[in-house]
């Protein structure tokens, strides 16, 4: 391929339009030649990307972010990559609904959807814009805020609850909210920061929250760590003297599988096995969810078999923590 092709290419994280083909001196039929041959994949109609980068996105998010930079080399108009295509680019990790857009954010225009582009009409300060990879986006804080304005919930809480993991305090989310007192959807947005909180990790334990909360448990636990001053080890959730621990299969594929495991899927496993054995020592039950349990068709089993686990657990050991006071790490866990 011409090098000056592949410049525009890697200028644009990939991908390049028909326009900007043509102007580097292809001919149109070079183009449609490069697609039939399968050199080049048609992202959207007029823009494509190179096929060896297009076959390394595996997971759901890196493809959207693709189609959402694609989209946006469309818009020839001032504007802000805002709401999950913000969020996308910063790798917060969301929720994304059942068919997502592309969302852009602009000042000066009618909310309006325009062939998979999402344009809302909503100022910004410009201390709330950002640049990412090159791109404007939205700042965190915001981004998540419009997500649950958006989508709802549960959508707004597993995004208020990223950010919050970042670091960001509450007091900037409440910010944000008191500058939008009359926007639309504002009320699911108050929802989702109120229903949010720092110690989800994960999507996943997230929507693990979430599913105890709709079985009516309250004052649950996020990050409940334990040490007896030799070792320590932390649960994702504890609701009285229950634990519940999702798992994700991130946990144990490498990352040249999409993974997050930096060690042998044996390895990993087996400090599963041996953290929950030091968990289960201080008289503690523990459940153990995964994606199908905490979204979709699962969800009432999952309720009804936790309740089961829960109830074993408190006929055992009641719901008190107070002999474990001595043992209970204080300080908030953050992952590296």
């Amino acid at each position: 391929m011409r090098p000056d092709v592949l410049a525009i290419m890697s200028t644009n994280h990939g991908l390049i339009t028909r326009a900007q083909a043509r102007a580097a001196g292809l001919t149109g039929r070079e183009i449609d030649r490069y697609v039939r041959t399968g050199s080049w994949v048609a992202v959207r109609r007029g823009v494509y990307v190179d096929a060896e980068l297009h076959a390394a996105l595996t997971t759901l998010t890196d493809k959207q972010r693709l189609r959402d930079r694609a989209a946006c080399l469309s818009i020839n108009v001032p504007y802000v990559r805002s709401h999950t295509t913000s969020a996308l680019e910063q790798e917060i990790a969301v929720l994304l609904p059942p068919s997502p857009m592309t969302h852009v954010t602009r000042p000066c225009v009618g909310t309006h959807n325009k062939n998979g582009i999402k344009h809302h009409l909503a100022p910004y300060r410009p201390d709330q814009v950002i640049e990412v990879h090159g791109f404007k986006v939205l700042d965190p804080v915001r981004t998540a805020i419009d997500i649950a304005r958006e989508h709802g919930h549960p959508y707004g809480v597993v995004a208020v609850d990223r950010v919050r993991w970042m670091g960001h305090p509450i007091s900037e989310f409440e910010a944000v909210l008191e500058s939008m007192i009359h926007w639309p959807d504002r009320r699911r947005a108050v929802f989702a920061v109120a229903r949010s909180d720092d110690g989800a990790e994960s999507i996943g334990e997230t929507l693990a929250r979430d599913l105890l909360e709709e079985m009516g448990y309250t004052g649950i636990s996020t990050q409940f760590g334990l040490t007896d001053g030799r070792r320590e080890a932390w649960a994702d959730l504890r609701v009285g003297r229950h634990l519940v621990e999702f798992d994700g299969k991130l946990k144990i594929l490498g990352r040249q599988r999409g993974g997050v495991a930096l060690r042998r899927a044996e390895d990993v496993v087996w400090d599963e096995k041996v953290r929950e054995d030091f968990l289960r020592g201080f008289h503690l039950g523990m459940s153990r969810l995964t994606w199908s349990d905490v979204w979709g068709n699962g969800r009432e089993a999952a309720k009804r078999r936790l309740e089961r686990e829960i109830s074993a657990t408190n006929a055992l050991w009641g719901t008190s923590i107070a002999d474990l006071e001595r043992y209970i790490i204080r300080r908030r866990r953050r992952a590296a």
